[in-house]
């Protein structure tokens, strides 16, 4: 938020690649601030990491984010803009792992699609290294399926090996599992965030195509199967150099 550093920042930079933080209260003006900096440094190719859908104004962050793509687009800048679905993250799959349930905080019947973040950091790179073939783009870029919460705990109870419970979640318990229990302004906008997420997903499905992914990718995007199996993958490493490192001690 501060220019003075945000100008130092942007010295002699070629390419930027901006990703807002969600759930933070000033993510717009941060956007908004990152894109002045990078035109008044004379940056040639500024990329967006935003979100599928930005035009969903029920949702607190794709507001947020259309804002900051209506921003980049007024700024004279040459840009890119990607548009991931909901992510395959790493941090949501530990808990399974550990408790033996999958948690989601919205209706379990529910169809969302989603996209593996390496498969997004692919496709930033190509577009970052090749700027000329992507400049003045906007790319919609989601996996492959269009899954209920009971669809991904089956793909989940299939890596295990055992059945693998789904479980709908409030917001509020939710957040208190990502955030804690402290009461701030950005907490309360974290709240905001995720209690519009909730009543959003458990009203529409949130899909997408793949072919956009697929066509940037020049392969296919990694299914949601293929992801389970690499954290479970590295989440038994991990238990096996830390049982490895206790027996070592004693």
């Amino acid at each position: 938020m501060d220019p003075a550093v945000l100008r130092k920042a942007m010295m002699g930079v070629e390419k930027v690649y901006h990703i807002g933080p969600t759930a933070h209260p000033k993510e717009r003006e941060m956007g908004c601030a990152v894109i002045d900096a990078a035109r008044e440094a004379g940056v040639k190719h500024f990329v967006f990491s935003s979100v599928l859908h930005a035009i969903t104004t029920a949702l607190v962050q794709h507001e947020i984010k259309r804002d900051v793509e209506e921003h980049l687009l007024s700024s004279g800048l040459e840009f890119t803009i990607l548009q991931p679905s909901n992510f395959m993250l790493p941090i949501k799959m530990r808990p399974v792992f550990l408790e033996g349930v999958f948690r989601l905080s919205w209706s379990l019947g529910r169809r969302q699609s989603l996209v593996d973040i390496g498969d997004l950091t692919d496709v930033a790179f190509s577009v970052l290294t090749h700027s000329e073939l992507h400049a003045g783009a906007t790319y919609e870029l989601v996996g492959r399926g269009r899954y209920t919460a009971y669809e991904l705990g089956e793909i989940i109870s299939s890596v295990m090996g055992r059945p693998i419970p789904v479980e709908e979640i409030d917001a509020d318990k939710y957040h208190r599992a990502l955030f804690g229990t402290a009461e701030s302004e950005k907490s309360q906008h974290q709240l905001k965030v995720l209690r519009a997420i909730t009543a959003r997903y458990s009203s529409n499905d949130f899909i997408g195509n793949p072919n956009v992914l697929t066509w940037l990718l020049n392969r296919q995007p990694t299914t949601f199967k293929e992801f389970v199996q690499k954290q479970y993958d590295a989440f038994l490493a991990q238990g096996s150099i830390l049982a490895e490192g206790c027996k070592a001690i004693a």
